[in-house]
Formats: structure tokens, C-alpha cells, sequence
């Protein structure tokens, strides 16, 4: 059972449901190129083959660990709009919640770079009265997001 599930009120319903965009694998799917271009290095020199292979299990090393943090962050991490309140939760075992009742939200800002429009994912930054919630990075589809806090 999903956390947000398990906190629902009675006659709370969610509204809207999102999750980090995969977008946060970029950092691993470079260090795995990277580690590729290595292993071709490394056939290709025969003279310091054993410098490009430990270059390449070691960039492999790096990859899968970026990978395998950016899966869990994704996997632990969740966003929901209900009909009463914005709820955020991170972690596995150290858990974090964030929640604001809708109806003291002030604003609502989606701050998006052109990749960010072009893929779909977007910072989010909610206003409360005489608070912020702290902003949401990497949202998957935070025009979304936004359109289903502030609809009435």
C-alpha cells in the first residue's frame, strides 16, 4: 500500500498522482556511455589495455550506483494532490512528508528549462500561508500538477 493511500481521510480521494521524471538517470546513462567508449578503448590499445579496462569497471561501478540511487529516489518518492491536501513523501526507512491543506495554498510556481518543457518535467514551488513547501524537483508534468492544486 502506497503511503498516500494509507493517510487518506474519509472522504478523501486523490485527486492527481506524480512521481520524479526519468529524467534523473541521465547522470548514470552517461557514466555507462562513458564507461562503453572504455571497453572500445580498451580493445582497440593493446598497449595499455589494463589502464582502459580498469577505467571501464571502474566508470561501470560509478554508473551502476548512479542508477541504482536515481531507481530507489524514484521508487521512495511520492507526489499527490487529494481533494484536501498536497502530500510529498521521500525515503524508504528515514521517511520525509511534506503536506499543505489546499485550501492554504497561495500559489503555485513551475519553473521549466526549454529541456524541461520539451521532456515533460519541471521544478515546483508551493506557497502556503506564512510558508513554502520547499521546491519539488524534477516533477514529472508540473503544469499538471499545478492545474489540479489550484482547480476548485
Amino acid at each position: 500500500m502506497s503511503y498516500v493511500n494509507s493517510v487518506l481521510q474519509p472522504d478523501e480521494t486523490v485527486r492527481y498522482a506524480t512521481n520524479i521524471h526519468w529524467i534523473i538517470y541521465w547522470r548514470g546513462v552517461l557514466a555507462l556511455a562513458l564507461a562503453i567508449v572504455f571497453y572500445v578503448a580498451s580493445l582497440q590499445s593493446i598497449d595499455i589495455h589494463w589502464l582502459w579496462s580498469w577505467l571501464t569497471l571502474l566508470t561501470l561501478l560509478v554508473a551502476v550506483v548512479l542508477l541504482l540511487h536515481a531507481w530507489f529516489r524514484r521508487w521512495t518518492t511520492e507526489i499527490a494532490v487529494t481533494s484536501r491536501r498536497i502530500i510529498r513523501k521521500e525515503g524508504f526507512i528515514w521517511r520525509r512528508t511534506k503536506e499543505i491543506a489546499l485550501d492554504k495554498v497561495e500559489s503555485v510556481d513551475v519553473d521549466q528549462s526549454i529541456a524541461g518543457r520539451v521532456l515533460g518535467y519541471g521544478d515546483v514551488l508551493v506557497y502556503g500561508t506564512g510558508q513554502a513547501i520547499e521546491a519539488m524537483r524534477w516533477i514529472a508534468a508540473p503544469i499538471a500538477f499545478r492545474n489540479h492544486v489550484t482547480a476548485e
